[in-house]
């Protein structure tokens, strides 16, 4: 392994369809586009019966029009128990590429979400999952354990990795989902940074006692990763209701 608002539309499209042909069927995609509480365009990508947004959440403000602080202090960070977001070494520039990244107490909010969409669940990124596990969607083309981090990350901008099956070996074959996840990094408990190149954490909208259930994508990791926490700064990602 390596070391190293406000209303919004929906405008569902189909202007890209891929069907993948397996012998435990297909891995079917459906591209789109929608608009957030804010103006904000997002591409969509419906993986069989799930429409998920295939960018990271960018918006500012909940979807009654309240902003959302933007908390940069590392230490005002460490400190806070109600919502917030940041970018990521509070630079403007990672927002386009990477989205913006909330504590939990945003996602805990109920209000993070465009209306008629929610911050996926624990079960919505199992469904994915299995989904593409039983579509031959794992990197080695296997129909069961969990080796699709490379059907979920983009074709570019991980760290390189020599471990086959890895999103950091071979980009190029990447992303045979659609979900072109980019390593954005996050906030870490202590309010710094991890840089991007490495990995993707999202939070679940799925508490687990006083804590959120996330998942992550790392560059030398075959897998779809859980973790759990509150305080840290993640990515989000919306599926459809």
């Amino acid at each position: 392994m390596c070391f190293v608002l406000p209303i919004f539309l929906f405008m569902g499209c189909t202007e890209d369809t891929d069907n993948q042909d397996e012998e435990h069927g297909k891995i079917e995609t459906i591209s789109g586009t929608i608009q957030d509480q804010q103006g904000n365009s997002y591409k969509t990508i419906t993986i069989g019966t799930q429409t998920w947004m295939a960018e990271n959440l960018r918006t500012t403000t909940y979807n009654d029009g309240t902003a959302i602080p933007n908390v940069t202090d590392d230490m005002e960070w460490v400190k806070l128990t109600t919502g917030a977001y940041c970018n990521n070494n509070n630079s403007e520039e990672n927002i386009i590429v990477y989205g913006r990244l909330y504590n939990g107490y945003a996602v805990t909010s109920g209000k993070l979400a465009p209306t008629g969409w929610h911050v996926a669940t624990n079960d919505d990124w199992n469904l994915l999952k299995n989904y593409l596990i039983e579509r031959g969607g794992n990197w080695d083309g296997t129909y069961s354990g969990d080796k699709i981090a490379k059907s979920l990350a983009a074709v570019t901008g991980w760290k390189s990795c020599a471990d086959a099956g890895t999103p950091g070996n071979d980009q190029a074959t990447n992303n045979r989902s659609g979900f072109a996840s980019l390593p954005g990094g996050k906030r870490l408990n202590l309010g710094t940074f991890e840089d991007p190149g490495s990995s993707a954490f999202w939070w679940t909208s799925t508490l687990a006692d006083d804590k959120l259930y996330g998942r992550n994508l790392n560059f030398n990791w075959p897998q779809l990763m859980s973790h759990v926490g509150m305080k840290e700064g993640q990515s989000v990602r919306c599926v459809k209701d």
